[in-house]
């Protein structure tokens, strides 16, 4: 969890969901990430809510800044232009800062680099359904590298040049593309770009997996394909002169550079990040008091929702489970 001192509230309310709806059965370590040393008061709520150790670790200043080679006026430029545009936290440079480190930074921390997996969890979010098993051993076992909950569509004032820029990426390392990857769930009418390809055509839809729930395998982003497309990416400057965020940046590498079979959406659990949610739809989560949701409120009919066309391009249909999805 990337967390500051003053969300200790919403971070016991997501800690209590965890706990109680999963990690009470398995007991796994926390970990908190902070820009700001924790105070006392933080680590002793915390430490007292969670079931498994509890790891408190203070974010590298070079990490949470705009580097040297960054563009000072430009970013302010662009900030005021998107704060014109009333584009939700585009006058933020923490926003970007958060975004940046998100994508780029979190996994090389000390604290983490003693983990292969990790499941990030938000301040402030909700659980609805009891994780009756283990979604690590679920990855692991079955050859997935990311999985995710909700898809939607990116603002395209943020990430104007984002597609350009990862375009141009795989141009210059074609060896990186995965094959059967899923270039159609970000293209419309595509068809899947191949291991070797330099060139894919078609604009991007602004789909992306919501990252604010990820479970996922920390080896890929320490790759050298991921590692290489942050640097290009960070070198780009579009962290800061537009607002790069992390979702449709991992969601592009996690598609492009793995085979859509790595990419698991766990249609089984149930959650909320304000201002969406998602519930399971088949019965039994729900007659066997597993689920507790709304069933007819819910994010994945959506308009704003990709999920229908992962769906689709990944073969998967609406089951609540793993055996229902594969």
């Amino acid at each position: 969890m990337l967390v500051r001192n003053s969300e200790l509230r919403e971070a016991l309310d997501s800690i209590r969901n965890v706990e109680d709806r999963f990690n009470r059965r398995f007991r796994y370590p926390w970990t908190f990430l902070n820009d700001e040393p924790f105070t006392e008061e933080f680590v002793n709520y915390t430490t007292g809510m969670a079931s498994g150790k509890t790891n408190y670790g203070l974010i590298e200043p070079a990490q949470w800044s705009v580097p040297d080679y960054i563009d000072k006026k430009k970013i302010e430029e662009g900030m005021e232009n998107m704060v014109s545009k009333n584009v939700i936290y585009g006058g933020s440079l923490s926003y970007r800062n958060m975004c940046r480190y998100n994508s780029g930074f979190f996994y090389r921390h000390p604290i983490v680099n003693q983990y292969r997996w990790y499941w990030r969890v938000e301040p402030g979010v909700q659980f609805y359904c009891d994780q009756l098993y283990d979604p690590f051993s679920f990855m692991r076992e079955n050859g997935k590298v990311y999985g995710f909950v909700m898809a939607m569509y990116e603002y395209l004032l943020t990430i104007e040049t984002l597609w350009d820029s990862t375009k141009e990426f795989v141009r210059n390392h074609p060896q990186y593309l995965a094959a059967n990857n899923s270039l159609d769930f970000f293209v419309d009418n595509s068809e899947p770009s191949k291991e070797g390809d330099k060139e894919f055509d078609g604009d991007y839809n602004l789909c992306h997996f919501w990252s604010n729930f990820e479970i996922a395998d920390l080896d890929f982003w320490r790759s050298p394909a991921y590692s290489d497309y942050f640097d290009f990416l960070d070198r780009k400057g579009g962290f800061f002169y537009e607002r790069w965020g992390d979702a449709p940046v991992h969601s592009l590498a996690a598609g492009l550079f793995l085979p859509k079979s790595a990419i698991h959406h766990f249609g089984d659990i149930g959650y909320r990040h304000p201002p969406y949610a998602r519930c399971p739809q088949d019965e039994e989560s729900h007659q066997s008091g597993r689920c507790y949701c709304a069933r007819d409120a819910h994010f994945d009919d959506d308009g704003y929702s990709c999920l229908p066309r992962w769906w689709n391009v990944a073969g998967m249909n609406r089951g609540a489970g793993p055996k229902g999805q594969h």
